[in-house]
């Protein structure tokens, strides 16, 4: 029988895996529905609290006013080595809209150490001066999954 460890441990993550895959700084890729109902999506900065995602998006990121006219969302977070898959429906929340010095401050402070390290900082510090506005993105629903296989209820045994 050959060795089937390349495959990974198969299936849906607990939540302790999710929680620490998610605290990761794996770049989220957040699709929403622009004016036009079109699909829109981007990759972004994320932080997870156990039951929802935070975003920061930039004062005339176009997404964050998709985000407040329309709530219904979806947020992808993975990797390819182990394979691990995030997948979440979710409704945003505007907490806050553009603004200087707001709570979406602490949100970047860590994100930008969660994604680049100790000199995350440098970076954020001397764009604090840009209005951000502050998302939550409360999951409605979420799939996982870890390892290279087939879910069950992709398997068919007769066509």
């Amino acid at each position: 029988m050959a060795d089937e460890n390349w495959r990974g441990k198969v299936g849906g993550l607990s939540q302790s895996e999710i929680t620490e895959f998610l605290s990761e700084g794996k770049t989220a890729r957040l699709a929403c529905l622009d004016q036009d109902g079109w699909p829109y999506i981007v990759p972004t900065w994320h932080e997870w609290d156990g039951k929802s995602f935070w975003v920061v998006p930039r004062l005339k990121s176009k997404w964050a006013q998709f985000l407040k006219d329309e709530s219904r969302c979806s947020i992808v977070v993975d990797q390819m080595d182990p394979l691990i898959k995030v997948v979440a429906k979710c409704r945003a929340t505007c907490v806050e809209e553009p603004n200087i010095g707001g709570a979406w401050v602490e949100f970047g402070n860590r994100m930008s150490v969660r994604y680049l390290g100790p000199n995350g900082p440098s970076y954020l510090v001397p764009t604090l001066n840009e209005p951000r506005w502050l998302f939550r993105l409360d999951v409605e629903t979420m799939n996982t999954w870890q390892g290279v296989d087939w879910a069950s209820r992709y398997k068919t045994t007769k066509w």
